[in-house]
């Protein structure tokens, strides 16, 4: 029996997971790789390192599940991070620079002054941020020696992750995207479909370098035999936040699903028309299938499950991850200890680069417990704000669920704290893959192995739902403060 693999190069470390044609996952693979870290507020990949942690892993994970025929394979990615590499033999001239980095901070700032928001905002959906990609590769091709020149020739190319693995993959084949992935550049006109001229000119950014855009279940080549013994299909691409929207079946306006990894990601479906934010959200692409374009409001929050790293790597405090629920259920109730936490700036809906951590409401007795429970509650006050901003965006967010997914959402305390605070049920999903789901679905659709979106979203039901056990009053309260804090730290960072 044929089956799909699906490869998840996120952030953190690169997974491949193998899944049977009706999505029953049957293996996983993962591998961990570096964080660099050259300068204060900068974030770098070694794109090597990713390239070949994918490969092993997708080996690893095809080994673990008995070396099965790959009818398909799937990617999903870390969106914004960026790469450019030389097309004759596939060398990177720079380490990836990570969707969280803001070394370009200040060309934002200028292009900001000089009235270009506006016209970027209008076309691309997005805002000017360091996030995206646009400003980070016109960065790397004044900081290296003739690329400008050598992408003018034709002779380098760019790419988000999808699209440097695609490469590799297709031993040098293939140089394309999805729409996605293409919409979170800052480059790409998301009403017309295409890569935008005058954005490109503006950031003197040669179109020679730009990857082709296709459908998210499109046909993107096979693999080189020589990876995997055989020539394979790539029929499916997607970023990672519009892959878990789409492993959680968000195929219908009004639908809404939020991602808890390294960063929390909100995205609401939208329909087929773009809807332009009045709160400071993003306007992006939610998937194109069969060439079929729909949109989602969307809202990056940029430290999620990073918070709790920093307990761990940075403080020391828990030796891992899944000790921030037992110590935060015995966190002391008379304090009320509040981390904002804006390691690399603040996302959605505040979107200030300059804006850094902080703690509030320390007291001598405050330990572990506390910082762990104020670890847990900033993820959940931040998705608040994205849920109100997306409320007052569009009046067809009446969708009274949020779909949660990501690592942080096991944490049954997690979740139901989540849930008080929106005053609304969350509903978890059996696999919380849902990115891995998303990529194996729209490769196994792409390679006609899987049902339509209508069969597979009833092929879906919620492991457990979360319903609020807490006051109006308490929830306003709460919010309040969390407010009063994001203010204060606004305030320091000017």
């Amino acid at each position: 029996m044929t089956h799909i693999l699906a490869l998840d190069q996120g952030t953190t470390s690169s997974r491949a997971l193998v899944f049977a044609p009706d999505l029953a996952l049957k293996a996983t693979a993962q591998e961990e790789f570096p964080q660099l870290y050259p300068a204060s507020g900068w974030v770098e990949h070694d794109p090597m390192a990713l390239w070949h942690t994918t490969l092993a892993t997708a080996k690893a994970a095809i080994a673990k599940a008995g070396s099965p025929a790959i009818a398909a394979i799937g990617i999903t990615n870390q969106r914004e991070t960026t790469l450019l590499w030389e097309r004759a033999t596939g060398k990177p001239l720079h380490n990836a620079i990570v969707w969280q980095d803001r070394r370009t901070a200040a060309t934002c700032a200028r292009l900001r002054a000089d009235g270009h928001e506006p016209m970027i905002a209008a076309r691309t959906g997005l805002l000017l941020d360091p996030y995206f990609s646009g400003t980070k590769l016109a960065w790397m091709l004044d900081a290296i020696p003739e690329a400008r020149a050598r992408a003018a020739k034709g002779e380098l190319a760019f790419g988000t992750v999808d699209s440097w693995l695609l490469w590799h993959l297709t031993g040098g084949r293939t140089h394309a995207t999805d729409a996605t992935n293409a919409s979170r550049t800052m480059l790409y006109d998301i009403a017309k479909g295409a890569w935008d001229a005058d954005l490109c000119a503006l950031l003197d950014i040669p179109m020679a370098l730009l990857p082709d855009v296709r459908s998210s279940n499109g046909d993107f080549g096979t693999t080189d035999p020589a990876l995997f013994g055989a020539a394979i299909p790539i029929r499916g691409i997607a970023g990672d936040q519009q892959a878990a929207a789409i492993g959680q079946a968000c195929f219908t306006p009004g639908m809404m699903k939020s991602t808890y990894g390294t960063g929390c990601f909100a995205l609401l479906n939208t329909g087929e028309t773009p809807v332009a934010s009045q709160n400071r959200l993003l306007t992006t692409i939610a998937a194109r299938i069969d060439g079929r374009t729909t949109y989602a409001l969307e809202g990056a929050i940029f430290i999620a499950g990073a918070a709790v790293q920093w307990l761990r790597d940075g403080l020391g405090v828990i030796a891992s991850a899944p000790e921030t629920q037992k110590l935060a259920e015995s966190a002391d109730p008379a304090q009320d200890v509040l981390l904002v936490p804006a390691f690399t700036g603040l996302g959605a809906p505040w979107w200030d680069p300059d804006a850094r951590g902080a703690l509030f409401g320390l007291t001598r007795n405050t330990g572990p417990a506390e910082l762990a429970r104020a670890a847990l509650m900033s993820v959940a006050y931040q998705t608040r704000d994205l849920w109100q901003a997306m409320q007052a965006d569009w009046s067809g967010a009446s969708e009274t669920v949020l779909r949660v997914d990501g690592g942080m959402a096991a944490s049954d305390w997690t979740m139901q704290a989540l849930a008080d605070t929106l005053g609304a049920p969350v509903d978890r999903p059996h696999m919380l893959e849902t990115t891995a789901l998303g990529a194996a679905w729209l490769a196994g659709y792409g390679a006609g192995l899987c049902d339509g979106p209508d069969a597979f979203a009833k092929s879906l039901a919620p492991e457990r739902r979360f319903t609020p056990a807490t006051t109006e009053e308490a929830r306003q309260a709460a919010h309040a403060r969390w407010r009063r804090a994001v203010s204060a730290t606004i305030s320091m960072g000017t």
